[in-house]
């Protein structure tokens, strides 16, 4: 069984008369252990279909299974306390909190989760290890450069031990020296901890790390393929 399942998901809004389907009947399945990319152009569904699978947002239609589980009827307090439990983000912009440290920034999610505070510092310290950041567990965001911030987002991410981590234009914001550290990074991640990634992307660059490229159009997927 794939750990995520989508079939035949919709996701349609109305504008006075006119219907607007951001996404059209998509169906997909990823692997437990996959690194995939969500490639399209702007406004072609690509961020529609991110916040559903990231459970930010619930299909007009269709069904979707995650990690065994069935989603798609699931209310707004069971779908935070599923992305809590079993997905990770990490954004283009960072998303780190300026007034909290590094380790602070990295245990919010454990807070949400009703971890203590000696398990939320150790945790924290073993993420930002994975991470190559440990020595700047007590640092400011503002006192680290792009890159830096962006490897404690996906500490933070990796924190509470998520089935799925998703990443939106993760080097979006960051020099191509960066960007290219970031990807191996989490390649490194994909290889040695098995965890599944799906990031979504516009550069055809950050697709190419990935073993599949998935194409959306229009709402759809338009292809399908594995990176040789």
């Amino acid at each position: 069984m794939s750990l995520v399942e989508l079939r035949n998901v919709s996701k349609i809004y109305r504008l006075g008369e006119e219907e607007i389907r951001a996404l059209d009947d998509v169906s997909l399945d990823i692997g437990e252990g996959e690194f995939i990319s969500i490639i399209g152009p702007s406004g072609s569904g690509k961020s529609t279909l991110m916040h559903i699978l990231g459970c930010l947002d619930s299909p007009t239609k269709g069904t979707i299974r995650l990690d065994g589980v069935m989603i798609e009827n699931a209310s707004s307090r069971q779908l935070a306390a599923i992305r809590n439990r079993k997905i990770g983000f990490v954004f283009q912009f960072f998303n780190l909190l300026p007034k909290l440290t590094v380790v602070q920034n990295v245990e919010l999610p454990m807070i949400y989760s009703g971890i203590g505070s000696r398990e939320r510092r150790e945790r924290a310290m073993a993420s930002l290890a994975a991470v190559d950041l440990a020595n700047r567990a007590r640092h400011r965001p503002s006192q680290l450069s792009g890159g830096q911030q962006q490897r404690v987002a996906i500490a933070r991410a990796l924190v509470n031990s998520p089935s799925i981590i998703l990443a939106d234009e993760p080097t979006g914001n960051l020099d191509s020296k960066s960007g290219e550290e970031i990807m191996q990074l989490l390649l490194k991640l994909n290889r040695e901890r098995g965890v599944t990634l799906i990031i979504v992307t516009h550069d055809t660059r950050v697709a190419a790390h990935t073993q599949r490229v998935i194409h959306i159009l229009d709402g759809k997927v338009s292809d399908s393929h594995e990176n040789r």
